[in-house]
């Protein structure tokens, strides 16, 4: 963050609300992927923090809070604020350096809440997250298990069970899994999940393939619902 990043080590302004975040840094500069992890850190918050907008489309479920530079290497970081937008509201501030008043107006179109150029100020930036975070309001944070009838998947230990029984699924199924069942009254577009699942390595035919050997390990078809045309939904209850 040149100069300004030193403000990541100063003390935060007198009496200013201080509450602890997962923030899901997405960042191409490792020199400002650095400065800035090490400064919400130092202030508290848990931050995981990727370099592209494939890994941040896997990610960003478990994040309070999305920091997102939009020059990316793979996607363009305006088309991941629309993915994230579209299926969760997630907030989501832009620092990059694209600063035209046009760049702003796409930024914010495209599902920003905030928007800030580089370089910024830390303390600027903490007051924002801060700002953008207490108009949201509380937010719940993303299930660790979730139950779904006979249905267990549990986060923390990356395990899935139907009627007590485990039920033993790839890692990318379970993924798959997990985002379905976290949003069980929603339809996921394939691409979706393609992003979300797969990042910027897949094929039409790889969600197939996933949702058929998921389909039989779990015995039953209507486990997860086709949607012609859109996507899938869990099924099952």
């Amino acid at each position: 963050m040149s100069q300004r990043s030193q403000d990541a080590l100063e003390p935060l302004i007198p009496n200013s609300r201080v509450e602890a975040w997962r923030v899901l840094v997405v960042e191409n500069s490792a020199h400002y992927s650095e400065s800035l992890v090490m400064g919400l850190k130092r202030h508290g918050h848990e931050v995981n923090s990727v370099e592209t907008g494939g890994a941040a489309l896997q990610s960003y479920l478990d994040a309070d809070l999305v920091l997102i530079d939009l020059e990316l290497p793979d996607l363009d970081g305006l088309e991941v604020c629309r993915a994230i937008r579209s299926a969760a509201d997630t907030p989501i501030i832009a620092l990059t350096a694209r600063g035209t008043e046009l760049d702003r107006v796409l930024g914010l179109q495209a599902g920003a809440d905030d928007y800030m150029v580089k370089p910024y100020g830390f303390r600027e930036l903490m007051a924002r997250m801060d700002a953008v975070m207490r108009r949201m309001g509380p937010r719940p944070r993303t299930a660790e298990v979730i139950s779904h009838g006979p249905l267990r998947i549990d986060a923390r230990s990356r395990e899935v069970s139907l009627d007590g029984e485990p039920v033993f699924v790839t890692r990318k199924e379970f993924d798959l899994l997990y985002l379905l069942a976290s949003r069980p009254d929603n339809v996921i577009p394939r691409k979706q999940l393609m992003q979300q699942v797969w990042g910027d390595s897949w094929s039409r035919r790889t969600v197939d393939t996933h949702v058929s050997s998921l389909r039989n390990k779990l015995g039953d078809s209507d486990w997860i619902i086709t949607i012609r045309g859109v996507g899938f939904r869990l099924g099952g209850v």
